[in-house]
Order: structure tokens, then sequence, then C-alpha cells
């Protein structure tokens, strides 16, 4: 192989660009009563502000909260990605398997990564795995990843079309994307891809994606602290 083989247990994300803060929201929610004087009151009192915000949150008004804009850049495997993409209130754009050639970086589940589990389909949970079953996984992971990228290379060095040539990836290659989304629909889909006590309505996701909807979230917390303390008491639940 030509290029070096990498094994990850993290993803990454990074907010690139945004236009979203806690005032879009009050303005947009005021235009309704107060017209073209509506941004006039942007700086009036924080707490009054919370409490418009909060109400918004807990009566489910939620196009307000859609005048904002984040895009994020995430790195993650491709399996996150399928997950990620049938949340179809985003834009996104994936690097593409048909015009570069795919590096060698796969993924390997951390040691606390729970592995066993335990119910039926939409009645069950994970448990820890035994450090066995951890060595059986990664193991079997490595050997099945480093076949498919060798098979990949003697395509690509055959002269395969790279978009023929990538069929024989796992999808636990990791990709990239951008992706971008208005508050409310972040919150969406922070409610339905984190698992928290408190949630009105319990949420079971891949802990893969969670990793990615974790680190969305603090920027999100950073960006917009009142709206995002409304979600948090309405319970998790998007306007």
């Amino acid at each position: 192989m030509s290029n070096e083989v990498i094994f990850r247990d993290d993803v990454t994300v990074e907010l690139v660009k945004a236009s979203a803060s806690d005032a879009d929201v009050i303005w947009a929610a005021r235009v309704s009563t107060a017209g073209e004087q509506s941004l006039d009151e942007i700086g009036e009192d924080p707490a009054r502000s919370a409490g418009l915000i909060n109400y918004l949150a807990r009566e489910r008004h939620g196009s307000p909260f859609e005048h904002t804009s984040m895009t994020f850049f995430i790195s993650a495997p491709i399996f996150v990605f399928r997950e990620f993409m049938r949340h179809r209130i985003a834009s996104y754009n994936e690097e593409s398997g048909r015009y570069r050639e795919l590096k060698p970086v796969f993924y390997i589940p951390a040691k606390e990564r729970k592995l066993i589990q335990v119910g039926k389909t939409g009645a069950y949970t994970f448990e820890d795995g035994t450090q066995e079953q951890f060595d059986i996984s990664v193991s079997a992971m490595k050997e099945a990843y480093l076949v498919a990228y060798d098979s990949y290379q003697k395509m690509l060095d055959a002269g395969v079309a790279r978009e023929v040539a990538r069929v024989v990836l796992p999808v636990a290659t990791y990709s990239s994307m951008y992706v971008s989304m208005n508050a409310r629909a972040l919150m969406n889909f922070l409610s339905l891809r984190t698992a928290r006590e408190g949630s009105h309505f319990p949420s079971y996701p891949q802990r893969e994606i969670e990793m990615v909807a974790e680190k969305m979230e603090a920027e999100f917390a950073k960006l917009m602290p009142l709206t995002y303390g409304a979600f948090e008491k309405s319970g998790r639940i998007a306007p």
C-alpha cells in the first residue's frame, strides 16, 4: 500500500461559519407586533429576551429560530453520514470518491464503546463487552479494512476508475463534509441523536453519530445560550 493506514476512534466537528445569535430569534419574533421597529428592541433587558425565547420554545413557535445559519465541517465514518443525511432539513456537500482517491482512514471503537445489545428493537440498551469481545472486534475490523484497501489500490493501479474501485471500501472509511442548518433544524437533530435524561421523548442514537451531535451541541450552546437554555427547559424538543 502506498498510503499509511490510520485507525481512528473519534470524530472531527468544526464550526467554520455562523450567522446565529439569540438576537436573530428575537427580532424575527417581534416583527409580528413591532413591524420595522423590531430591530430597535434587540438591546433591551436580557431577562425579557430570555422570557420571549423560552415562550417560543415552550409553545413551539418555531419559525423565528430559522433565521440563523451554522456551517460545520465534519470528519467521520461513512456510516455516520448515511444516518446524518436522513435529516433532510440541512444542506450537505460531501467528499467524493468519484473524483479523488480516498485515504486509508478507518474507524475502530474506543474501549469505552459499549458492544452488547440487550433487548429487542425499540426497547433495548447497550452494555459493556468483555475484553475478549473488544479484541476480536478490533482485530476483525482491521483485517477487513486492510484487505479492502489493498483491493482498492490494486484496481486503481490497474487503471480502473475511482468510482468503480471505491465499491470495495467499507462504510467505516472516513469521509468529510460540510453541513449547514438553522437553529430549529439543529435542535431537531439533537433531540433525535443524543440520549439525555430529562428529554420528553427518549432517543436511542448510535453512539458514533451521538459523538458528532455532542460536538455540534457544544458549539450551539456557545453561539446561542438563551436558545440553548430554552431547548433544555422544553425537554429537548425542537420548537
